[in-house]
């Protein structure tokens, strides 16, 4: 019987889905991770950056969504409730990231090995010099960054997911494009690496 329901909630969409998790069907939580995880260690590994394992993250992430699933007024929007609660794990590990830097107890980002995150080392290079670059804005304009320009989500969507209007996340991706624009300009083996991530999505 499990089994079949396991089935069926496999076919369902995010919102039978939702309907499921807040009726604490023991199979919704299973199809969710499923279904959803893929995306959510996605976008910490690229908020993050390379040499970061997301999968406390993630599994923090799905233990938030059970607690507080019963907060979804809109079940269809399960897959939007499920990215602002990645977006504010993320937030929440770059403030404490930056924290213990300024204090001292992490290592220097330079000295991560990049070599299983990008085998080519020119490309190993741009890498690092790309989340060096990003380690210098704040939480909200990095995710900002990282959701339009490289998740490809809409403008709507980033304001959402950041949980702000669209006119603060628009000016986020202004200043968060000013700025790295200005960098690359400094730093020819970026070029490439920071134009493809905006190529043919603007900001609006």
């Amino acid at each position: 019987m499990q089994a079949r329901a396991f089935v069926g909630l496999a076919r369902a969409d995010d919102e039978e889905l939702a309907r499921a998790l807040i009726a604490e069907d023991p199979s919704a939580a299973t199809v969710a991770w499923e279904r959803f995880s893929p995306l959510v260690r996605r976008i910490l590994k690229r908020a993050l950056g390379p040499g970061q394992n997301p999968e406390d993250l993630v599994q923090d992430v799905f233990l938030r969504l059970f607690l507080k699933v019963h907060e979804l007024r809109e079940p269809k929007a399960l897959g939007a409730f499920i990215i602002s609660i990645t977006t504010l794990a993320a937030r929440s590990e770059l403030r404490r990231r930056r924290a213990r830097s300024w204090l001292g107890l992490s290592p220097d980002a330079a000295a991560l090995d990049l070599r299983v995150v990008h085998p080519d080392p020119a490309g190993r290079q741009a890498l690092k010099r790309f989340y060096e670059l990003l380690d210098r804005f704040n939480s909200r304009d990095r995710l900002a960054f990282v959701l339009r320009f490289i998740e490809g989500m809409s403008l709507n969507e980033v304001s959402g997911a950041l949980g702000v209007s669209v006119s603060t996340a628009k000016r986020s991706l202004l200043h968060v494009r000013r700025r790295l624009a200005e960098h690359v300009q400094r730093d020819p083996l970026l070029a490439d690496y920071v134009t493809e991530a905006w190529k043919g999505t603007d900001i609006e």
